[in-house]
């Protein structure tokens, strides 16, 4: 198992449309993010930056941690459903050389918190498995996929446990979703008193 770094002091705030340089900074971290578990999601810098551009509007928040460079070293996003009840993790990344770091943790804290300001009660998200890291990966699902939901396994560090790790649970798969053998996992967690 990979060491834990230790913590590195960041600031979280509002990501802006006018920050050009910025915008830049998180969408080479979604190629590089992204590359190892889901390389055809951002396959470019233009696809990238279409992503980011899309977290400015009015039902969706858009948040960074930047280092004392002032250098974005994280982005988390999320997008209202439900009539804002229920709002959707996405996309989450911390810069590669960054990560075990703390940041994602403080990210999806930082969100939480704006869910319960904005009156939403659940966040949820989904984390595909389109290389093989889980043990859902590269199987045929059907008929019984709960029987494999109840013993998925980490075979390669996929991002599910460290979901867990924060309060989410599995909630539903999509087998296939991205092809044969490639599940989507859905986790959800309730946020704010209820």
């Amino acid at each position: 198992m990979p060491f834990a770094r230790r913590p590195l002091e960041v600031r979280i705030r509002d990501l802006l449309a006018n920050e050009d340089r910025v915008i830049g900074e998180v969408a080479v971290m979604l190629i590089e993010g992204f590359r190892q578990s889901a390389p055809e999601a951002f396959p470019d810098l233009q696809t990238a930056i279409a992503e980011v551009r899309e977290s400015f509007a009015a039902d969706r928040v858009t948040r960074i941690a930047v280092d004392d460079h002032a250098e974005a070293v994280g982005w988390i996003g999320g997008i209202s459903h439900y009539k804002g009840h229920t709002w959707e993790l996405h996309p989450l990344v911390v810069r590669p050389d960054k990560q075990r770091c703390g940041i994602g943790r403080a990210l999806v804290a930082d969100f939480e918190q704006r869910v319960v300001e904005r009156g939403g009660r659940t966040i949820f998200l989904g984390t595909d498995d389109e290389m093989g890291q889980t043990s859902l990966g590269g199987a045929n699902l059907y008929p019984d996929v709960w029987n494999h939901v109840r013993s998925i396994r980490n075979l390669r560090r996929h991002p599910y446990e460290f979901y867990q790790k924060l309060g989410f649970v599995i909630v539903g798969v999509i087998p296939d979703a991205n092809g044969f053998g490639k599940p989507d996992i859905f986790m959800a967690k309730r946020v704010g008193r209820y």
